[in-house]
Formats: C-alpha cells, structure tokens, sequence
C-alpha cells in the first residue's frame, strides 16, 4: 500500500492486530502515518512495520474486561488520545450446533459481541473527551448476513454486533461515530486449514463472482475509508465486501436442468428459476 500522511498524528488502535485481517490493517494504518498500537494474548513472531514506522504491541485478552480498560488507560497516558479503534479480534471454530455446549456458545458470544462492546465503551471514554472525537470500527462479517452453518454462535453474534454498530452510532454521534466493515472470505495464513490446498482454495474461490478470495490489504483500504474525513458523514453504517456474494445454489442446479429432448429448457436458458416465474 502506498505511503501517506493521511494519519499522520493520530492513534489508532486494532485488536488481534497481530494476524490475519488485524495485521493487514494494522499495516495499512502505519503506511498511511498514524501510530499504531496492535495487541493480542500473544506477541507476534516479528514486528509490524511499514517503512520506519512500527506498531506497538501490548499483551492482553479482549476478553478481559480490566485488562481492556488498562490498555486504554496506558494509550492516554503514553499517547495523550486515541482518534480510531478496529475492533477486529474474533472467530470461532467449527462446531455443529447440535453438538455446541452451552459453555462454548456463550465463549463465542462473548469474544465476537461482549468484548467488542466492552472495549467500544472505554475508548468511547477516551474519545468524548477529544475536540475531534473519534471513530470505531467494528469487524463484521457476511456470516451476520446469511446462514452460518457450523458457527451458529458466530453468525448470531455478528448479527448482534451490527444492531449495536446502529445503536451506539445513535446514541454517540455526532462526536464519535460507528461502523462496520464485513468481510466475506479472506485468504489469511489460517486459510488453509478451512479450506485446504491450493487447490481447495481455487475451488472455493470461484464460487465467488470475482472468482477469488478478498486480500487482508482490501479490507484495510476499507476501513481507512471508514474512519477518514472521507466518510465523516457515515455512522451506523455497514460497509459489505463479499466479492459479489454466493452464486445461488439454484442456478447450478437449473444447469442441469434439461427437457424431454434433452435440451435445456427456455426457462432455464432465461434464468427464470424463481418462484412464481414459471407456471405451475
């Protein structure tokens, strides 16, 4: 991503910022000026840099709620303000929901919602105090937005994480906004082990409109967006990028379609498969 002083001067701040998503963002902040602070319960295997600049990493859990209040607490003090907040750190593992404990759904809830809004309330502290305010980020995910089979618990937090993107925005604007960037598939170095080889990637990948999984760097360049003077006007927001969504499963299905003479049908041909397009 190429260099700029668009941050220059301000602090932001990206949970699981040693990874993933959060580490592509967390570059994409430094290239643009700002200083930035990542943390994470593990250090990462090197440091986060971009050019001469790089992240601070501090250790903690998001899931601690003393030890995301701390972590505020140290940002005042050591830089004097905090202007954005990714409220990035999340996931969960695959687990069929006839077989989740009651224990691990409330885990997941409390990773990808509970926390999120914990830590949103502590920098919300910090940024009310500021003459420019400041903006938070949420990570989303299209997971919010369609059945999550496998991560039932995910996809409803998610889904809950986008009514509170709404309600925060009203309840804090105009001096601090809210939004939300919601990635569809993103190829990461974890990717691998959702979706295989190479070659499971591809597969995955072209059934995608673009015909790919999304760059870590592409929703970076989007929640720079979010959190500029460029989108000043948008709070409450969720910024979607799927890469076009899912082919609906029908239209592979009314592929194979064929009338008696083994021709695909006229309706078939036109896309008309669905319901009440054809006559009964």
């Amino acid at each position: 991503m190429q260099a700029s002083t668009q941050y220059s001067g301000k602090v932001v701040l990206v949970t699981g910022g040693t990874r993933g998503i959060g580490r592509g963002i967390a570059l994409a902040f430094l290239a643009q000026g700002a200083t930035v602070i990542v943390c994470g319960r593990h250090a990462p295997p090197e440091a986060i840099t971009s050019g001469a600049s790089e992240a601070v990493f501090f250790r903690a859990d998001v899931r601690d709620t003393e030890q995301m209040a701390d972590l505020c607490a140290s940002i005042a003090l050591r830089f004097g303000r905090l202007d954005v907040l990714i409220n990035n750190a999340g996931g969960s593992p695959q687990v069929a929901a006839a077989d989740a404990s009651p224990r691990f759904s409330a885990a997941i809830i409390n990773l990808n919602l509970i926390a999120p809004l914990n830590l949103a309330q502590s920098a919300h502290a910090l940024m009310d105090l500021q003459d420019e305010g400041g903006v938070i980020v949420f990570i989303g995910s299209v997971s919010a937005l369609r059945p999550s089979p496998g991560t039932a618990a995910y996809g409803a937090a998610k889904a809950g994480v986008l009514n509170l993107v709404r309600s925060l925005a009203v309840e804090w604007a105009p001096k601090v906004r809210v939004v939300a960037v919601s990635p569809g598939m993103v190829l990461t170095e974890e990717s691998h082990q959702h979706y295989g080889d190479a070659d499971g990637l591809a597969a995955v990948g072209a059934t995608i409109p673009m015909g790919r999984l999304a760059q870590p760097d592409e929703i970076a360049t989007a929640c720079l967006f979010m959190a500029s003077g460029a989108a000043a006007y948008a709070t409450g927001n969720n910024l979607v990028l799927d890469g076009g969504g899912e082919r609906p499963a029908f239209l592979a299905a009314a592929a194979t379609v064929t009338n008696g003479v083994g021709r695909k049908s006229g309706a078939v041909k036109r896309g008309l498969q669905v319901a009440g397009d054809l006559p009964a």
